[in-house]
Order: C-alpha cells, then structure tokens, then sequence
C-alpha cells in the first residue's frame, strides 16, 4: 500500500542517500542496484544478503529513500542476540506493568514504522516464536503489544538481510519457510568487496578524501608500498574494514602521504574460504599481501591504477583475457595500457574532491 498523507513525515534532516548517490565500475554491483531501483519502485518485501560490512543496512535506506515511502520513517532494528521477550517488547512495543521496570506504555519498531520502511537486520537470529509474530505483523498489519491482547495496526514496507545462507536456515528448519517467501519478494545478493576489483580503487579515494576533511589533515596521496598493501587485502570485514583501516591510517599519518606503517591491517581473522581466487592462497593456506616495490617513491592516488592492473593479472594468474573482463577493458585496450606502460597523465593524478568522494557511499 502506497503511504497517505495522514502518516506523520519523518524529519528533513533524514532525506538523504538515495541509490542515485551510489557510483560503481563493477558489473555485479551494477546488477544489485539495478534489482534495487526496480525494489523501489514496487511494494515488494526486499531480502539484502551479504557478508558482513557490505552495506546491507546502507542499501536498505538507499531503497526507503528511493521509494514512494521515503518521506515516511526508516526504522531499522537488529534482532541478533536478543530474547525472544526483548524482540517482542523491541518490535511491538509494551503496555506499563508488562514485565518489572515497564513504568510506561512503549511503541514497537512496527508501530513506529507505520506507513514507512522497517528494516530487520540480522532476521536469520530470530526464534521460531518472533518469526511466527512478525509473519502475522507482515501478512495482515496487525500485532499486539507485550502486556495487551488489543490489536494495533501498522501498515509498513518490510525489508529484511542477514549475513547468513538463509535458504540454507529453511531448509534446516531453523527459520520458518513462510517466513523466507514472504520477506523474500526481491532478494538482493551484494557481492563482497575482494570481488568488486574496479570499484575499490574509488572507494579508498572517498575514504581517504572524507577522512581527511573529517580530522582536517592534508592527506594528498599514497605510497607505492601503501598502495599495494591495499590492494592486496582480501578485505574480510569489506567496506566496514576499509573505512576503519583508512580513518585509522589518517589518524596516524603526519605528513600529506600515507606509508604502509599506518595500515593496520588484521591478518588474523582472514577466512581463506572466503578468497575464491586460486592465486589469492600461499602454501600455507594464508591470504598474501602484495609485497611492496623495491622502489618506496611517494605516488598521488590515480598513479596506483598501474599498480592496480598489475595485481589483477596476479590474481589472475596472467590471463590477461580473465584480467581485462574484471577490469571492464577489452583486450586490445589492456595490450595497449601494458605496452605503453603509461596509464594516466600527471594532470590527472589528484585525489577526488570531497564532491566526488561524496558520491562513492561508505559503510
């Protein structure tokens, strides 16, 4: 159902990161925010899947705020680790004297969301109870509060992710399969960020740039060596990991260039399952980092973008074919890069202004 006029509008500050504010080079992002207008458009419950730190709940707004509902309220909840009496109390609100300390009546997310969006984060967490609860909440809009056998009504656009194979829960049946057709209308898969190669280059530039601005520091560029090391990472905690990884590098830098000491990268909890490129793994089953040039020479950031092929055809073993398609390039274009040995001209070598970082979303 389309959102009346009645519903109380959510406030000014709140109507901002559409999806026209997401830029990307990778084929597969492409199609997730292809699938996401056309999310937008419809009233269709939305499933987000993805691993941890992709963006998910980024996503979810974007989708609210691309949406007929976006002058509504986008409440967003996390069901993970909570008690099956704190989820309801949480999602349907409570009347006074439901439980010792309730000394006032409470609105649940579904209340509160009414004619909006509320976004479930984590939904595969839930008790078979809760899940049972938010079916009839989602089917007919109606629910009761903890304390209260009267029925309220909510008429809200669902949207729901998890980080976990959710269709591998139904079948288990460790989630309810109703609950997954239902919430499942649309489901958006983002892909991590080791597998989107041509954005990631534009990703560190905007964190870099807002960074900067953020703890006011000149930051112009990066080393060679730091470069690789970003590069290389198989980035397991994804765009969460990289804005901590590069806010921290800021923080640490005192000159205007970023050298790999300030790259706090945690090697420790990479999951080798996680890096589906063979040549990501060494002999010991550990995920490499590039190892840095002999050659420490400061580069302004668009300069890495050599870097960048070379460790794509690494990872590619070579293939230059394999290589160009993960670069958007043809073949003869790669060729003609690598033979030149020149990728871009000096003018061209600043970091994005704070415009330009500002169109690239973050975590």
């Amino acid at each position: 159902m389309i959102p009346d006029r009645a519903a109380p509008m959510r406030p000014e500050r709140d109507r901002q990161h559409s999806l026209d504010d997401y830029t990307t080079d990778d084929a597969a992002m492409r199609s997730c925010l292809d699938l996401a207008r056309v999310a937008a458009r419809t009233e269709l419950p939305v499933l987000v899947l993805g691993e941890t730190g992709t963006g998910k709940t980024l996503l979810a707004r974007a989708i609210h705020n691309t949406s007929a509902r976006a002058p509504y309220s986008f409440v967003s909840f996390n069901a993970a680790a909570l008690s099956e009496t704190l989820i309801d109390s949480q999602l349907f609100g409570h009347e006074r004297g439901a439980f010792t300390g309730a000394d006032k009546r409470i609105k649940g997310k579904f209340e509160l969301a009414h004619q909006g969006t509320l976004f479930i984060d984590e939904i595969a967490d839930m008790s078979p109870g809760a899940q049972a609860k938010i079916l009839r909440a989602v089917d007919y809009g109606e629910f009761e509060r903890l304390g209260s056998e009267t029925l309220q009504v909510a008429l809200v656009r669902l949207v729901s992710a998890t980080h976990l194979p959710l269709h591998r829960y139904v079948h288990s049946e460790h989630f309810r399969q109703d609950l997954f057709y239902r919430i499942s209308g649309i489901t958006i898969t983002l892909p991590p960020l080791r597998q989107r190669p041509n954005d990631l280059r534009a990703l560190i530039a905007a964190e870099i740039t807002a960074a900067s601005r953020e703890q006011r520091k000149p930051i112009t560029a990066l080393s060679r060596a730091a470069a690789d090391r970003l590069f290389g990472h198989p980035w397991p905690g994804n765009l969460r990991e990289l804005k901590r990884v590069i806010q921290t590098a800021v923080a640490l830098t005192e000159g205007q260039t970023i050298l790999p000491d300030a790259l706090l990268l945690d090697l420790a909890i990479v999951d080798v399952r996680d890096v589906h490129q063979p040549a990501r793994s060494t002999a010991d089953g550990s995920a490499p980092i590039v190892r840095p040039a002999a050659d420490e020479h400061s580069l302004r950031l668009a300069d890495v973008e050599r870097r960048h092929i070379e460790h794509v055809l690494q990872l590619t073993g070579g293939n230059k074919r394999r290589a160009a398609r993960l670069l958007g390039l043809s073949r003869s274009t790669l060729d003609r890069k690598l033979a030149e040995g020149r990728l871009i001209s000096p003018e061209e070598a600043d970091l994005p202004s704070a415009d330009d970082a500002a169109s690239s979303p973050s975590v």
